[in-house]
């Protein structure tokens, strides 16, 4: 006894439980022939989950997700205008994976995703109270730059972290109210934090970015159909993009004061997922000094890699990374990133971001493989 007692004052009560949970899973994996997920369901009580506006593209991709995460159990799929029907009868990929139902009513859960459109989640949380203790996950711009929320009678407030787990990481594992960014932002972020967090941002940077077509969302508009989209391109919100405040936002806080200008073209592209960036600027660092800044940056960052060699959207559609690529031409440095915009630019961000507020392996749920052809 005496024995284990000093082991938890070593350890804090929390890091001796990991140990504790840490150990018997892995006899677990050996008696169980390293079957991890059977293991993981055997130690660990299941995280009740719910998804709010379960029938746009995002919550179809964190439905896909969940239905195979080693940790979670979903409790409900609210839609008010799916209620009743079953969920593939929406999101036809996951037919004969699941029987669940849409519902139009909501339960007590450890994790809850907003999915809904933008300004939407704010009247949610208004009309429908959860615990302090429930987890939520807001995928709209609702809080990404005003993080506060209170309710009209003043009794409720939540403040939401920004959930970039490459710059937020700590914040995030100890928040129970995370704004996932958007997907151009995330794209952005990425390519420009590295050169901000050590001080090498000291010129205007030039954006240009095309997305696919579901970054419109599901609902077809003049500028999302079919045959409007295909076989086209085009400039939109030139400068103004939504994501600016956001991005400029979050550089700020890491740079601790103002950044140069940033100048961005976002393009809708002819396809249907996916975001490739290229961000331009002048720099006074060599190419060999750039690749060691951005490698030092993202070298604990499981989905976020520098690659040595030429990127394409098809070495991440399907998956929930990122890949960078840092070249330098004269005195400019050229960075491109592309991500799947419903993954990393938003569900398996999303999942991500409830793996580290619980606890769980950064990764858990997100092994996933590019289509690459």
């Amino acid at each position: 006894m005496k024995k284990k007692i000093k082991v938890r004052k070593i350890l804090g009560l929390d890091s001796f439980r990991q140990w504790l949970y840490e150990l018997i899973f892995m006899r677990l994996c050996v008696i169980w022939k390293f079957n991890a997920t059977f293991a993981a369901s055997k130690i660990f009580i299941m995280l009740k989950v719910g998804i709010i506006g379960g029938a746009g593209y995002t919550a179809g991709e964190l439905i896909r997700l969940l239905l195979y995460h080693p940790f979670v159990s979903l409790s409900f799929i609210h839609s008010n205008s799916h209620a009743g029907l079953p969920v593939w009868s929406v999101h036809s990929d996951l037919v004969g994976e699941t029987s669940i139902c849409f519902t139009n009513e909501t339960g007590e859960v450890d994790v809850l995703f907003l999915c809904l459109g933008h300004g939407k989640s704010i009247e949610f949380l208004k009309n429908n109270n959860f615990p302090q203790t429930t987890k939520i996950i807001d995928l709209s711009q609702d809080f990404r730059t005003n993080p506060l929320f209170q309710t009209d009678s003043n009794n409720i407030s939540r403040e939401f972290v920004y959930g970039l787990p490459e710059c937020n990481k700590l914040l995030i594992k100890e928040s129970n109210n995370v704004a996932n960014p958007g997907c151009f932002a995330t794209a952005f972020l990425l390519s420009l934090l590295p050169l901000v967090k050590f001080g090498f941002l000291t010129d205007e940077v030039n954006i240009n970015a095309i997305t696919g077509s579901t970054g419109a969302g599901q609902l077809p508009t003049a500028t999302t159909h079919f045959s409007w989209r295909c076989n086209n391109i085009s400039i939109y919100n030139p400068f103004t993009h939504r994501h600016l405040v956001e991005v400029r936002k979050l550089l700020e806080t890491e740079a601790k004061t103002t950044i140069p200008e940033l100048s961005f073209l976002p393009l809708r592209g002819n396809f249907t997922r996916g975001i490739f960036l290229s961000a331009y600027t002048n720099t006074s660092l060599e190419h060999s000094e750039l690749l060691e800044l951005y490698k030092r940056y993202y070298h604990s960052a499981p989905f976020t890699i520098v690659s040595d060699n030429e990127i394409c959207l098809k070495d991440v559609v399907g998956t929930n990374k990122c890949l960078l690529r840092v070249e330098k031409h004269g005195k400019k440095v050229l960075i491109t990133s592309v991500i799947d915009n419903l993954l990393k630019g938003a569900s398996g961000q999303a999942l991500q971001n409830m793996n580290i507020m619980c606890g769980f392996d950064e990764t858990a749920g997100l092994k996933l493989k590019a289509i690459g052809f």
